[in-house]
């Protein structure tokens, strides 16, 4: 069955064949590269819950510590959360947090890096948004209202398409 709206063999979304059917792509041909990707993102919070996480005394332990090796394995098992990822050879994943007390905000920053044919912006995406979760679920009991938000990729370097870097 087609759809009207298919995606011709000029379409801008790769993850689609000419019959507009879902399909992963072929990434055989493309030359191995070292590939960067950096994501952001942040988690907003009640000034309380955000002194907890600072103290340290949050019932759950080391809030961003914990919030940083789940990022690290998310990154590593975004193959098995998006259904049409490619599984790559992460060969760095490095997550900071940085409090922000003036906006009761943590903000989230992975940057992950591959040498192979397609990039890492998926993971590094992953990586932000599971150490966020990570930081609600630790902390939600002290505030369910918290808000994840701006989750994008800030920058990709390697591959055909070179270097990128998002607008302010």
């Amino acid at each position: 069955m087609t759809s009207s709206n298919a995606p011709t063999d000029t379409s801008p979304l790769t993850h689609f064949d000419a019959s507009g059917q879902a399909h992963m792509v072929d990434v055989g041909a493309k030359q191995e590269t070292h590939r960067i990707a950096v994501a952001a993102g942040t988690i907003r919070m009640l000034p309380a819950t955000l002194a907890l996480i600072q103290s340290g005394n949050a019932k759950k332990g080391d809030v961003l510590g914990i919030a940083r090796i789940a990022a690290i394995m998310g990154a590593k098992r975004t193959s098995d959360l998006v259904p049409l990822c490619h599984p790559l050879p992460i060969t760095r994943v490095a997550v900071d947090f940085e409090v922000d007390s003036t906006n009761n905000s943590v903000h989230c920053r992975a940057q992950v890096e591959t040498v192979g044919k397609t990039g890492v912006e998926m993971e590094a995406l992953t990586a932000v948004q599971v150490g966020l979760l990570t930081i609600y679920d630790m902390c939600k009991a002290a505030d369910r209202g918290m808000v994840m938000t701006n989750v994008r990729v800030l920058e990709k370097h390697g591959g055909k398409s070179g270097d990128w870097t998002a607008a302010v």
